[in-house]
């Protein structure tokens, strides 16, 4: 029997409005057609390190923006529960630590996802859209360097989709 498409689904969320449309639509696709969710959330320790290093950021200050992103991160991460629970999808969760493009592939590799969703502008599908930076320079780096395929979520009506799923 052969292996379906789609079985494992890892969604990268920073809270951002654009990675919680990429989580609702993993929620979506969850329910429609039963895949697993995994939802991560990164803190970015690895840019707040290179600061430091820098000496743009002292380490006192560097510790306090890593245990505030943490917390939110959890918060983040509680808050995608709910929203799977209210539609009925058990999702999983997980807080990592490091660079995100690397720890998002390693989390999709240690997972053996299928599939990646990171979250897009939704600025339609012109040239003039296609000419900006519409992803950003860790989602490109995501992109060209996973095991496993990427799909950038750039649904405009997503948040419609979902509340009538």
């Amino acid at each position: 029997m052969m292996k379906k498409l789609l079985e494992k689904v890892l969604v990268a969320c920073n809270g951002s409005d654009s990675s919680l449309r990429a989580v609702k639509y993993g929620i979506i696709l969850s329910r429609q057609t039963q895949v697993q969710v995994k939802v991560v959330y990164i803190v970015d320790s690895a840019s707040i390190k290179q600061l430091t290093l820098s000496r743009f950021m002292d380490p006192d200050e560097a510790r306090k923006i890593s245990q505030r992103l943490e917390e939110d991160g959890k918060n983040i991460l509680e808050h995608i529960k709910l929203l799977a629970k209210s539609k009925k999808v058990n999702i999983e969760t997980e807080l990592r630590d490091g660079a995100v493009w690397s720890q998002v592939i390693s989390a999709a590799d240690e997972w053996d996802a299928d599939l990646i969703l990171l979250g897009g502008t939704s600025e339609g599908n012109n040239m003039r859209a296609l000419n900006r930076a519409s992803v950003t320079k860790q989602d490109s780096e995501i992109i060209g360097s996973a095991h496993s395929s990427v799909m950038v979520v750039r649904e405009p009506h997503i948040d419609q989709l979902f509340k009538i799923l």
